[in-house]
């Protein structure tokens, strides 16, 4: 149920851009309403219109764009949907810089580099920044220059780790978001992100809006079926007709953003346990595969004492058309695994309990396998389970968003760990 921004008590305004105005909350301390316009403008805002809806449009974007990082781990400014044309977000103070990702050569990367043809590919993706200053028209910038310019926003000084950081994560969203389209088939060609110091956390976050004037968008990745902003950039003049297309084309990509917050891929975890006593373990990787949104189903069966029982159980996963990773827990000697990756054509990992005493003789029973059998063995019951999200993750953007977010977040606590300890030994 959303209420309207009018049954938000709002205080000063803190700020305005060309398409929204940020508000203070006194009800809501560390938050403010980012409420939208219905303007879209191009060039600096050299060319200028008002579009009916845009307001609307552009908010149910970024809503769902920020919904979906979230839920993937990317630490966001973004708190909730608050009516149709605004959103609550945490107080930030804004880094002024834009960073660009890109996937293909186009647009200005095609004047600043002469001789690179249009559609040329990046691997890894490019990332470029540029300082925010209409009146110099948002000149690009290095990383030193970044650097040297020594900003302090929120209290946090932006020296080479928080310049890494953000460059890491302007990475991975923006290939958590390629991602997230490839199902719809829609190329995402290039992304504009901004970040912001979080008022109360002091930390670097995700901030400002993804919409459709953020990125380039390439249904069957054809530059002439384009649905984003460019469509208005490229307009030779402005007319009523025009501006309906365009609208059409942002209403378009409004309706299907919804989809990158749904898959269409199923996929479970089956752990067979050789007995009742490992449940422990097993519970571990079912926690664990719960932090990926993956179903997971404990079972109690031994491959030694009722190898029926447990080929049994295996048709049961097989007959109903899910995709299934099974996890074979089995102390002593493991049976378990080997027998059923024998006989089914789905993935089976071993994770086995071993124990103190005898573990380095067990582990033998789950690595020397028979020929013929593809059974990796992890010790740990949190990589069984990210196993699994590796392997749902090929065809579930959503499981794989959360891996890409999860090796990030990684990175940045490394990061940060190693920032604070040279600060300690200065």
């Amino acid at each position: 149920f959303l209420v309207t921004s009018l049954d938000l008590k709002l205080g000063k305004k803190v700020n305005e851009g060309k398409t929204k105005e940020v508000y203070e909350l006194p009800d809501m301390p560390g938050c403010v309403l980012m409420q939208s316009k219905d303007q879209i403008t191009a060039g600096n805002a050299a060319r200028k219109d008002r579009m009916e809806g845009k307001a609307a449009i552009s908010n149910a974007t970024t809503s769902c764009v920020f919904q979906l990082l979230q839920e993937a781990g990317i630490k966001t400014a973004f708190v909730r949907k608050q009516s149709d044309t605004a959103f609550i977000a945490a107080h930030c103070e804004m880094i002024p810089i834009e960073w660009v990702c890109r996937r293909i050569a186009t647009g200005s990367f095609l004047k600043r580099n002469p001789g690179v043809k249009e559609g040329y590919k990046f691997y890894p993706p490019k990332i470029e920044m540029f300082y925010k200053d209409d009146a110099n028209n948002d000149p690009q910038w290095s990383e030193e220059q970044l650097i040297e310019a020594k900003f302090c926003f929120g209290g946090l000084t932006i020296g080479q780790t928080e310049v890494d950081i953000m460059a890491r994560s302007t990475q991975a969203i923006f290939e958590i978001l390629e991602k997230s389209w490839q199902p719809q088939n829609c190329t995402l060609v290039d992304l504009k992100i901004e970040f912001g110091v979080n008022i109360q956390t002091k930390e670097i976050v995700l901030a400002d809006v993804i919409d459709n004037d953020s990125w380039r968008l390439w249904p069957s990745g054809d530059r002439s079926q384009q649905k984003d902003k460019q469509s208005y950039r490229d307009l030779k003049e402005v007319t009523p007709e025009a501006l309906q297309m365009v609208k059409r084309n942002f209403e378009w990509v409004a309706e299907r953003v919804e989809l990158l917050l749904k898959t269409k891929s199923q996929g479970r975890v089956v752990v067979l346990m050789g007995s009742p006593s490992d449940l422990t373990h097993c519970e571990k990787i079912k926690k664990a595969c719960a932090t990926f949104g993956i179903p997971c189903e404990l079972r109690v069966t031994s491959a030694h004492k009722g190898p029926d029982e447990t080929l049994r159980i295996k048709a049961e996963y097989e007959g109903d058309g899910i995709p299934t990773v099974f996890v074979a827990v089995a102390g002593r000697s493991n049976g378990l695994g080997p027998v059923m990756s024998g006989n089914t054509a789905y993935p089976v990992v071993n994770c086995p309990p071993l124990s103190a005493d005898w573990g380095t003789q067990d582990v033998w029973s789950s690595l020397r396998l028979p020929s013929g059998l593809g059974c990796p063995t992890t010790l740990s019951p949190e990589g069984a389970a990210q196993f699994a999200a590796q392997i749902f993750g090929l065809n579930n953007h959503l499981v794989w968003a959360k891996l890409r977010s999860n090796m990030l977040n990684t990175w940045i606590s490394l990061k940060q760990a190693d920032k604070k300890l040279r600060e300690c030994t200065l």
